[in-house]
This record gives C-alpha cells, structure tokens and sequence, in this order.
C-alpha cells in the first residue's frame, strides 16, 4: 500500500493511524443518527460520546483480546491520541492546507489497489462503515501528514562535530565480523546435485549454473547471497563456508532444503567501518531523531494554545 509520508512516518501512526491498520484502513470519524454528549472539544471541533466509542470499538477490534484493566489504560492512550489528531486537523485548517482533486484520487485509488469490489465491500461491512466514511478518514490521514510535513519540519541540520561525536560513541555499533562473499546452488536430489557439481568440475562457470539449475529465490542472481557473516546462514552452510578457499567448490551438502553447492568468491577480515563508510547513515539517523524532536515541541505548542475540554464523566 503506497503512502505520501515524509521522513517523519515512523512515528506519525501513533497520532492518525489510529484503528487504520487494517487492510484498507478505516475511518475514525461516524455520524450518528441519535444525539449524543459531547465528550471532547476541542478549539471548535467536537467528538461526541458515540462517535468515540464507535472509534475505540474498531482500534480494539485491530487488537484483539485484552483484559479490562488493559481497556480501561488503552482508552486514555486512545483519547490522548484522539486529541493530539484534532488539533493537527485545526493547525491544517488554520494553514489552509488542503489536498487537490488529483491528488486526492491519486491517495484513493493506491489505497484501493487491485481489491475487488466485492472485498472492499466485505471489509467496511465487518467494520461498520461506508466507503465515503473510508474516503473521508484517508484524505483527513493524508492531511495531517502534510499538515506535519509543512509545520513541524525541523529547519536544522545535522552538524559534522554531531557526526564524529555519535560515530566515536557507538564505535562498536560499526564493528563487523570476518565475512565471506558466497555462491549458493540449490536442487532437490543428490543425483542431480552430484551432476551439476560434475558439470562445474568440468568448467561450466558457477553463476550460470545457478541460473540453470538452482531452486532458490538467488538464483536469478547466479545463486549470489552477498557478503554474509557467521551466524546468519544455518550453522551446516557455515561449517562449509568458512573453512573454504576462495575461488573453490564445495562438496554437496544436505539440508532441510535439499543439497547444495558452494562458491565463496572473496573473503573480508574483521574490521571496523570507518566514518566516511557509515558517515550518511549517521546523518539519516541523526536527522530523523531532529525531525522527530521538532514534531513533538510542535505539538506541545497546540496543546499550550489550544482550548480542550473532556467530559471524564462520560468516560
């Protein structure tokens, strides 16, 4: 499902996703045909007691099972994120931010993808709604990610000393281990494992091998599975690899997978990444705690201005 989210979506969920993340989402905004109390204002807007609880009803449903006292906890953590939402729907509308008809069918029709209608159908009937209250919801979520992308940008950057300073202090963090880079071929029987190793004896270039008799998903790639460490093949493939000349192939080895044949192509000793190496990762991270610390100072500032009024009795 393809979003228009900027480097601050990792922690955007928490504030309007809420009870979206089923398979299409689902709106968190329900008119009612009876009246009912207003639970929560805030500015000018206004959540009555239904519309909460029909809301909180469908994030549970997300959930599944909990205890009471785990309700209980979960419908404050509701209501405090209810609350952080509207009043970024009040900083959009105050900015005058908006989204054009193009651009809203564009959001509409990524979201639908391929589902057919039925399906569709089938999903907002489960969760009590209608497609326009589904429409509605993904735009307002659309929203308020422009709203925080345009408002809450952090306008500083990530300095170099900030660079050296967490690289000299996470120094472990770019540490890596011997790696070899290593070839893999895959079949299902050993006859037919112990005729291709006959064929590579015989000088048919590994890589092509791979191509034309391997099962797993590398092979396209000529069996190429990158530079790996200890660890992260199973201990048998390990056992292999890492007592392998470079440039040479293993005997067949069995597994849960079948057998399989290996090339290890070059090996890389322990070492320490350097900062030139690992400097742009370092600014992505660095930049992403400064975007998040930005959202956050901007939103304790509506909460200051803003005027919310809860009805707890309701609660």
């Amino acid at each position: 499902m393809k979003t228009h989210r900027s480097g601050l979506s990792r922690w955007l969920p928490l504030v309007f996703l809420i009870g979206c993340s089923t398979l299409l989402g689902s709106a968190c905004r329900r008119q009612e045909d009876p009246p009912s109390p207003v639970l929560l204002q805030i500015n000018d807007r206004r959540i009555s007691q239904a519309e909460f609880e029909a809301e909180f009803q469908r994030y549970l449903n997300v959930r599944g099972m909990v205890s009471r006292e785990s309700r209980e906890e979960l419908r404050r953590a509701f209501l405090a994120q209810k609350i952080d939402r509207e009043l970024i729907l009040s900083a959009a509308d105050r900015a005058d931010i908006v989204l054009s008809p193009e651009l809203e069918e564009q959001i509409v029709a990524e979201n639908l993808g391929d589902y057919p209608k039925e399906v569709f159908a089938s999903v907002l009937e489960e969760q009590g709604l209608t497609a326009e209250q589904w429409r509605r919801n993904l735009l307002e979520n659309s929203r308020i990610e422009k709203a925080v992308t345009f408002l809450a940008q952090s306008r500083e950057r990530v300095a170099e000393d900030a660079v050296v300073a967490y690289y000299r202090q996470h120094a472990d963090l770019f540490d890596r281990p011997p790696e070899v880079r290593v070839r893999q071929i895959t079949v299902t029987g050993e006859a037919e494992g112990l005729r291709v190793l006959g064929q590579l004896r015989q000088g048919l270039a590994f890589a092509e091998a791979a191509r034309l008799h391997s099962s797993s998903p590398d092979a396209a790639e000529g069996g190429d599975l990158g530079f790996v460490g200890r660890g992260q093949l199973p201990d048998a493939f390990d056992a292999v690899i890492f007592d392998l000349p470079a440039g040479r192939v293993s005997d067949l080895v069995k597994s849960e997978y079948g057998y399989h044949l290996f090339l290890v192509e070059e090996r890389r000793p322990a070492r320490r990444l350097a900062l030139d190496e690992v400097r742009e990762e370092i600014i992505a991270l660095l930049q992403a705690d400064l975007e998040e610390q930005a959202y956050r100072d901007w939103l304790r500032g509506l909460r200051r201005e803003a005027a919310i009024s809860v009805e707890w009795n309701l609660l």
